[in-house]
């Protein structure tokens, strides 16, 4: 067998740590961090095309279609064919969903807190430089 060098030990621990924190955040939030991502991205305009936000958020358009199909159940979002071009359809935050949002980001608070409950400010700080840089690492995979 071969030894598990540092590097695949981290490599590893990311891997369940994502899915840990994941699993955690959908737990006391009610949504999936992709769609809390996708509701915050809304909360911040009044109404954009679903094509415009799926290239904001970067992820691709199956994806975004499949979580605003579930917000829209769930009222927290709104779709409508613009006016002027029904090709677009344009994407809303619903009232409910607005208030939602506030109540995820109050749970994010606490799942944050928790997760860094121990930390150092300096600690924080060199974890926060440390991932940024293998996230720019990354980005040339």
């Amino acid at each position: 067998m071969c030894p598990v060098t540092p590097e695949a030990s981290i490599l590893e621990r990311l891997q369940l740590l994502n899915t840990r924190i994941g699993t955690a955040f959908s737990g006391c939030a009610g949504v999936s961090s992709s769609r809390f991502r996708l509701m915050q991205q809304l909360f911040a305009i009044e109404e954009i095309g679903q094509s415009a936000l799926q290239k904001s958020l970067g992820i691709d358009g199956a994806a975004v279609t499949r979580h605003l199909k579930q917000l829209e159940a769930n009222n927290f979002v709104s779709r409508r064919t613009c006016p002027e071009d029904n090709r677009v359809t344009l994407v809303s935050l619903t009232e409910h969903g607005r208030l939602h949002v506030n109540d995820f980001v109050q749970e994010k608070s606490r799942l944050i807190e928790d997760l860094f409950e121990g930390f150092d400010a300096e600690e924080r700080k060199t974890l926060a430089d440390l991932l940024e840089r293998m996230q720019r690492n990354a980005d040339t995979l």
